[in-house]
């Protein structure tokens, strides 16, 4: 069964920290690039950073650049997104996605292969 388990959501000040984690499972992960994305209440789902392999440069966007900093493990087959200096913005939910490697990361989430379920970012004035 594939499963893609995120963590590390909370409650946070502006200007904190958090670091999330997903967990991967079911699927040969060291085969597919992986994302993050979120949602905002009201809004759709904004890609926010994808990796490839581990020593490729990832992709951020424009918002979250100098701030956000996505790894990956391919041992524990877990990708991280470090996220510094929040701002009430990035209140979300966050999802990790699965993408095999040769597609790319499609800015489009409904091109994905495998999705998470979510964790919630709540980031206070």
């Amino acid at each position: 069964e594939v499963q893609l388990v995120e963590s590390g959501g909370g409650f946070v000040q502006t200007g904190g920290s958090l670091r999330l984690s997903c967990a991967a499972s079911g699927f040969s992960f060291d085969d597919y690039n992986i994302g993050w994305f979120r949602q905002a209440p009201g809004k759709g789902h904004e890609r926010v950073s994808c990796v490839a392999n581990e020593h490729d440069s990832p992709y951020y966007v424009d918002s979250v650049k100098g701030r956000f900093t996505i790894s990956r493990d391919n041992a524990k087959n877990t990708v991280y997104l470090q996220m510094n200096s929040l701002e009430p913005e990035d209140t979300a939910v966050y999802y990790c996605a699965a993408k095999r490697r040769m597609f790319g990361c499609p800015t489009d989430y409904n091109f994905w292969d495998y999705w998470g379920k979510g964790t919630l970012v709540t980031v206070s004035l």
